[in-house]
């Protein structure tokens, strides 16, 4: 059945191609004799990238050797049908490549936002379980906000296997970020350079998707026969069968950023799982300057405020979560770590992008762009943090590891420095749905390899001599 809808979808958009095809050549010869008229249509008609014939012919035939494997595997048990469609993306993933990345991007949260993606259909081992917040995650991998910006996809992205999604920076009103392009690939380095700059469609627009989302989620447990026990803790969120985040921004042009955040909190805190307060991306002029001791320690009150004002069902009020920059001095640190401890704060996301470039990154001419660095260069200076962080904050305060997480040992030795959860994002980009049950297998195996039960028992545990020194300085 899957396969047949597979082939059904790829006639579809076939025929809607040639459809769109035709009309253009048709259009091309009737304008050929006016130049402004062609001029005009230039303006009015998105720019198609040129592809040869030899790039179609590859294609077609990539596309056709997918449908083909899928009429065969589909012949075999579920399970093993889904664990092909994820190795099958590993095939369409690197024409992706062949796009401008920003283009690209746009293209794959479309494809999930229409459920052209492998959905997982496998249980995750149950050593990735875990609950953190109060909420039942079956396994620590997220997908780092960023992806899906606007709440498009987060059915489908959920769908695929990740334990969390978090969507967002979402800002209260609509900008359109700074001037394209914006996205740079290194590509030899695994590494991405953006400086998007909080584009989005604003907190209306994504309020109603996300809406939209919870009401089918409510509609979806009101019409289980299969009711949870009261004893329970409920799987998944407020958007499906994983945990859903918001990440909140502020506008460039704004000058209140509290304001920003508490409007970010009344209108989409009721769909979320857990909120981010965003204070580190380095596109977004003076929006660092808000980790300072005393900045930070005024905007949490005041969105603690805002969030606690409200009211709230029996699961209580959504975690409020910081994300901060790699990018600190061990000052800086202890001034964040000093504010979340006084104030409560639910978490941390460690880390950001990075504005420094560290080796091998100098040698790529790309590296001059502005922006922030993500992917492989980013790991050891974000686990660094990582690991101080969880030291200063004397192990009491969930903290999120994200930045350069490309295989399930990363991730592990993200949670050794202290994450309980994890996130993805430029790894994701590069090898696309296949590196989920990836990563997640081989995390699985590196807690029974080390004797590990569970994900909270190995959380820290690279830290805890340095722990002690940090607890009892004397002895």
């Amino acid at each position: 059945m899957a396969a047949r809808k597979l082939f059904r979808d790829y006639l579809a958009k076939r025929v809607s191609s040639s459809s769109i095809g035709g009309g253009a050549r048709r259009y091309c010869s009737s304008s050929s004799s006016s130049a402004s008229s062609s001029a005009a249509a230039s303006e009015s008609y998105p720019r198609i990238p040129h592809f040869s014939k030899r790039g179609r012919l590859l294609t077609g035939a990539t596309i056709g050797l997918v449908i083909a494997g899928g009429a065969y595997v589909s012949t075999v048990d579920e399970a093993t049908f889904c664990g092909w469609l994820f190795s099958a993306t590993k095939l369409v993933n690197p024409l992706f490549a062949l796009l401008d990345a920003e283009f690209a991007h746009t293209l794959a949260v479309s494809a999930a936002a229409r459920g052209w993606v492998p959905r997982e259909k496998r249980p995750d081992p149950s050593n990735l379980g875990l609950e953190v917040w109060g909420r039942k995650f079956s396994n620590p991998v997220g997908l780092a906000a960023g992806f899906d910006k606007n709440a498009e996809a987060v059915e489908g992205l959920l769908g695929m296997g990740f334990g969390f999604v978090e969507v967002g920076s979402v800002t209260p009103v609509p900008q359109e970020g700074n001037p394209k392009p914006r996205i740079f690939r290194l590509r030899k380095e695994g590494a991405i350079i953006n400086r998007c700059g909080f584009n989005s469609e604003g907190i209306v627009v994504v309020a109603k998707r996300l809406g939209a989302q919870h009401g089918k989620r409510k509609l979806d447990e009101t019409s289980s026969t299969s009711p949870v026990s009261g004893d329970d803790v409920k799987h998944g969120g407020k958007a499906g069968p994983g945990i859903l985040g918001v990440n909140l921004g502020k506008n460039k042009t704004s000058e209140d950023a509290a304001a920003d955040y508490v409007q970010g909190v009344h209108t989409l805190s009721q769909y979320a799982d857990y909120l981010v307060i965003n204070v580190s991306s380095p596109n977004t002029p003076g929006l660092r300057m808000l980790q300072g001791r005393k900045q930070l320690k005024d905007l949490v009150k005041k969105v603690q405020a805002a969030r606690d004002e409200m009211q709230w069902a029996e699961d209580g009020s959504p975690p409020l979560l910081v994300k901060i920059a790699p990018d600190l001095s061990k000052e800086d640190l202890e001034d964040i770590a000093a504010v979340a401890l006084a104030l409560r704060l639910d978490g941390l996301i460690i880390s950001n992008t990075t504005i420094s470039r560290p080796d091998p990154v100098k040698q790529n001419p790309v590296s001059e762009e502005a922006g922030g660095l993500s992917g492989k260069p980013l790991f050891n200076l974000s686990t660094n943090i990582l690991r101080e962080m969880y030291i200063l904050t004397r192990g009491k305060i969930p903290l999120i590891g994200c930045g350069g997480i490309s295989s399930g040992e990363d991730a592990y030795k993200k949670i050794r420095a202290g994450a309980t959860l994890v996130q993805l994002y430029t790894g994701f980009a590069y090898v696309g749905p296949a590196l989920i049950p990836k990563i997640k297998a081989e995390l699985s195996k590196c807690l029974q390899r080390d004797d590990f039960k569970n994900i909270l028992e190995v959380a820290g545990t690279d830290c805890i001599l340095c722990l002690q020194v940090f607890l009892h300085p004397a002895s």
